[in-house]
């Protein structure tokens, strides 16, 4: 996909992020690719220990072995989000290596294609709210005793515009996304007088992803440029201009930012 990015000096993989994270440990679902990659190098160029959570065992072991390659501390699990048992070596695992987690970003999911209600099957419902939002649910029940344990932390799911406003011909993903805002926020209020903050962040139309591609018919110029007409800021997002708020709301900066839902949508909302 060929998207024309200005220039943005990163430090540390992220906006201003460097040694942020330093002797922290940080936890991604979904890091196998795009987003989820992106975020987790960015974490760990600022410094912190990152496990890395992915269903697709042979994206996890090359997405670690970069990592470990470019001098940082990574570990990966083989997870499927929608399985308790799988979550639980996870957090085992984390705190087995690294001894704690202070970050957590919730971000494996799936989209759908578009369709009609009318013609979209059920078990397609029940596999995107399974993986989209009870796969939050699951990581967030694992991740949150943890932290209460240690006496703090921070979480982000992965949410969507689509989570804060209807997706044309796409109910079902649409429905799990703005069920991942409500999860976000009730718990929010739960946690923020222990330590714990919990925020979602609101991707818009993100480029060079395996969703993207997905959305996009392998990226098929014609549908790139509807894409890019829809962006006020007239162009495609990047994975690393979400892994920058990632890391911001994960970050002490954002200490007062509790229950949000980040918009990170290059104007589409606006």
């Amino acid at each position: 996909m060929a998207v024309i990015m200005p220039e943005i000096e990163r430090r540390g993989g992220s906006l201003e992020m460097a040694d942020t994270f330093a002797g922290k440990v940080a936890l991604v679902t979904g890091a196998g690719g795009g987003i989820g990659l992106a975020t987790t190098k960015a974490f760990a160029e600022a410094g912190a220990s990152v496990v890395l959570a992915d269903r697709n065992a042979a994206l996890l072991e090359r997405a670690v072995e970069g990592l470990r390659r470019a001098g940082h501390a990574a570990s990966g699990v083989v997870c499927d989000v929608t399985n308790r048992d799988h979550i639980t070596a996870m957090l085992e695992q984390t705190v087995e290596a690294y001894g704690r987690l202070d970050a957590a970003f919730n971000n494996a999911g799936v989209n759908v294609a578009g369709a009609p209600m009318p013609e979209s099957e059920d078990d397609e419902f029940d596999r995107v709210i399974d993986i989209n939002l009870r796969g939050a649910w699951n990581c967030m029940k694992a991740e949150l005793r943890q932290m209460m344990a240690q006496g703090g932390g921070a979480i982000v799911n992965c949410s969507s515009i689509g989570g804060m406003r209807g997706s044309k011909g796409r109910a079902a993903y649409s429905a799990s996304k703005f069920g991942v805002i409500g999860l976000t926020r009730a718990a929010a209020l739960d946690y923020a007088d222990k330590g714990i903050r919990i925020d979602a962040v609101c991707p818009g139309i993100i480029g060079n992803t395996p969703m993207a591609a997905e959305v996009t018919k392998n990226n098929d110029p014609e549908i790139i440029k509807a894409f890019t007409a829809a962006e006020p800021i007239g162009r495609l997002g990047e994975p690393e201009e979400i892994a920058a708020a990632v890391l911001w709301l994960c970050s002490p900066t954002a200490s007062f930012m509790v229950g949000h839902a980040l918009a990170v949508d290059g104007g589409v909302l606006a």
